[in-house]
Order: C-alpha cells, then sequence, then structure tokens
C-alpha cells in the first residue's frame, strides 16, 4: 500500500486539519481507529501508538485538533484549552470532522471503528461518545472525565474504556465519582480502570523531560492499561470477515 504513513487533510468548517494516516502494516484486520493527541499537538507518544496499532492491522488516524497541524505551546495551547472545554459544540464538531475523515478513507462501516485519546484527547473522544457519534469503541487514557454538557440517557451509542491514575491531580476522585454517576445515569456500556500510583500522562515516556510534578510516566499502568486496551476492541468490534 506505499508509505504507511500518510498526511490526510481534512476540513472542519474553514479549518483546515493535517492529519496523520498510518496504513496497515500486518494484514488489514477491516478496523479502524482514530487517535486524538494530547494538548499540545500531534507528537511522538501518539505516533507510537499509532504505529502499534498499524501492526495489528488497523487503519490509524491521527487527528489535529488545532488546525494547520500545529503544535502549541504556552499561553497558546492554554488558550485553545480552555475554548475547547468551554464550547462543547466545538470540540465535539471538531473530532467529529476527524472521525468521519477516517471512515471515509478507511471505507469501513462505523460499527468497525473506535477513537481513542491521550489526556485532552481522552477528553475530546469522550466528548465525541457524548454526542451520540455511531462509534463503536471510544477509550479515554488520563483524559479529563467532567463535561461542561453531561450526557443525556440512551445518547450514548460506544463502549467506553477509562484509564486513569488515582494521583492524578487533573483527574481528582471528585471528578471521577461525578462521571461515574453520569455514565450510569446515562444507561452508557461504561467501565474504568484507575491505577494506584499513576499521576497524569502516565502513558507518555517523554513526559518526565517537562519536569512538572503533576505528570509522570508509569511503565506498568501503560503496559496494563495498552493490554486492556487492545483487549477492549476485541470485545467492542466485530470481527473482520474476507
Amino acid at each position: 500500500m506505499g508509505n504507511p504513513v500518510e498526511p490526510l487533510l481534512y476540513e472542519d468548517g474553514d479549518t483546515v486539519l493535517h492529519g496523520e494516516l498510518y496504513l496497515p502494516v500486518a494484514p488489514a484486520n477491516g478496523q479502524a481507529v482514530l487517535v486524538v493527541h494530547e494538548a499540545d499537538g500531534i507528537g511522538g507518544n501518539v505516533r507510537r501508538h499509532c504505529r502499534r496499532l498499524s501492526h495489528m492491522g488497523y487503519i490509524v488516524l491521527a487527528a489535529d485538533m488545532h488546525g494547520g497541524g500545529q503544535v502549541l505551546e504556552g499561553e497558546a495551547m492554554r488558550r485553545a484549552l480552555d475554548r475547547f472545554r468551554a464550547q462543547p459544540d466545538l470540540v465535539r464538531q471538531r473530532v467529529n470532522a476527524g472521525f468521519e475523515a477516517l471512515l471515509s478513507v478507511a471505507k469501513v462501516s462505523a460499527d468497525h471503528s473506535a477513537a481513542i485519546g491521550f489526556c485532552f484527547g481522552g477528553f475530546a473522544v469522550l466528548e465525541l461518545a457524548r454526542s451520540g457519534a455511531h462509534v463503536a469503541a471510544v477509550a479515554s487514557f488520563h483524559g479529563l472525565l467532567t463535561t461542561m454538557r453531561p450526557a443525556t440517557s440512551g445518547r450514548i451509542r460506544a463502549r467506553l474504556a477509562v484509564f486513569t491514575g488515582a494521583r492524578d491531580p487533573l483527574v481528582p476522585a471528585l471528578d471521577v465519582a461525578t462521571f461515574q454517576q453520569e455514565m450510569s445515569a446515562a444507561e452508557a456500556d461504561w467501565q474504568m480502570t484507575v491505577y494506584d500510583n499513576a499521576l497524569h500522562s502516565f502513558t507518555n515516556p517523554d513526559v518526565d523531560q517537562l519536569n512538572d510534578p503533576r505528570m509522570a510516566y508509569d511503565d506498568a499502568a501503560h503496559r496494563l492499561s495498552w493490554n486492556a486496551l487492545i483487549d477492549f476492541l476485541d470485545a467492542s468490534l466485530p470481527q473482520h470477515r474476507a
């Protein structure tokens, strides 16, 4: 299929988004996964996980949430996050643009699709699920769990898996309890795994370079949560038939 990673341009209104399409390296399994980046933009952590999925036969799109393939820093990043947090319609529309672009290029049905995200991306894919998008499975890794617009009963179609750290100061116990109550009230099909020693960004080995005491890589939590994701996808997506 040529180069296993290709640029994919798609649009959300007037905003041109620069995604990265990872074609299957292993025999294609007929399933597609959208992967949404951390707060700054598409970076090493997302690319590593996209490659892992492509080596398992998935077609994968690393979505661009900021537009133009930008990687933001400092105040620009904080402004973008505040805007997404304050405007549920904006984040839902933006992540759905990536999801629809993936389905279009992958030529698979929504029943064979999933969306996963890390940190901000974990929040974004949960908003995709809350919007009622026809996606089979959604998984959030150390993502923010609360929302300005909680899910209503029967709205969520996707099966949900949440992986979070018990020591994550950005996702305190109150937010965990609020999310659990929201999902139960919405009658969603959900599961949550809490890793006792994990801080924020526990899947990202590069995060220790930031010297931010709120964040740290945790090898055990990373390995366990990734293995749980693969089992979750296997259980949630129909088996491909050639």
